[in-house]
């Protein structure tokens, strides 16, 4: 019988038939037709997408970063139903913290990439080994390695406590947490479901947007309300992505209060 609780050792090996598959599809796009002059207006020219697939196809060299991901230790493990995969890389200086790594939307383990040889080993970067830390940076739900996702209700929580679990498993009674974009929410819930075991959260990137109530802004200063400015036009020029979901959502309903389920 498969053991869930079990760490398995990975290896990241993509057939070369995939690969080559994804390369002729890159070159089969059927590309769409553009008003002329736009510019951006009407989202990403296909100029620069067509710049972005022949890079895709025939520039990037994914067995080089394979080979830099393997660099690395890699495992994975099942918990609350979902295959997890992650990265456990030590430390060779003795008795460290180990530390919890939560990557953001759309992004992946790389993200940390460059910082885990100066975290793991800061001697070697010229900091102090009293710095160092052990690793486990583990790829979200869905992303990368850990999917695919076959149930709903993935949140910031039960990724939280499936991340908590992770540790657990691993040993680890104490240990920090970090991350940036979705992995600062991550990383702050971490410290929610298992106060116990976080001794500490560090995040890159604080969401804290206004709720719209009067006088709410009373009292910032310059730079702080021309920093409020620039949210604004982020949310109302390149903020589409993140209002779609509701546009459809309203498009739905009034399509059943008009023409009936």
């Amino acid at each position: 019988m498969h053991n869930t609780n079990q760490v398995r050792p990975y290896r990241i090996d993509i057939p070369q038939a995939q690969l080559d598959d994804l390369r002729d599809r890159l070159a089969r796009v059927r590309w769409a037709q553009e008003l002329p002059g736009v510019g951006w207006d009407y989202g990403v020219p296909v100029a620069y997408v067509k710049e972005l697939v022949e890079y895709w196809r025939t520039g990037y060299d994914w067995r080089a970063w394979e080979a830099k991901l393997n660099q690395y230790p890699q495992f994975t493990t099942t918990i609350d139903g979902q295959n997890i995969h992650f990265l456990q890389v030590r430390s060779p200086e003795p008795n460290v913290l180990p530390l919890l790594l939560t990557h953001g939307w759309p992004g992946s383990i790389a993200e940390f990439l460059d910082v885990i040889g100066p975290l793991t080993n800061p001697t070697a970067h010229g900091g102090d080994p009293a710095a160092a830390f052990e690793l486990v940076i583990p790829s979200l739900p869905g992303y990368a390695f850990s999917g695919p996702t076959t149930q709903r209700g993935w949140d910031t929580h039960r990724v939280a406590t499936a991340w908590a679990a992770l540790m657990r498993r691993l040993g680890y009674g104490q240990y920090g947490a970090a991350g940036n974009d979705w992995g600062t929410d991550v990383s702050l819930e971490v410290g929610r479901v298992a106060p116990e075991s976080v001794v500490g959260v560090h995040v890159t990137q604080i969401f804290s947007l206004p709720a719209g109530e009067p006088g709410e802004l009373e009292g910032m200063a310059e730079d702080e309300l021309a920093a409020m400015e620039d949210l604004k036009w982020v949310g109302e020029h390149i903020g589409a992505y993140d209002q779609l979901p509701g546009v459809l959502l309203l498009w739905g309903r009034m399509s059943r209060t008009f023409h009936g389920p």
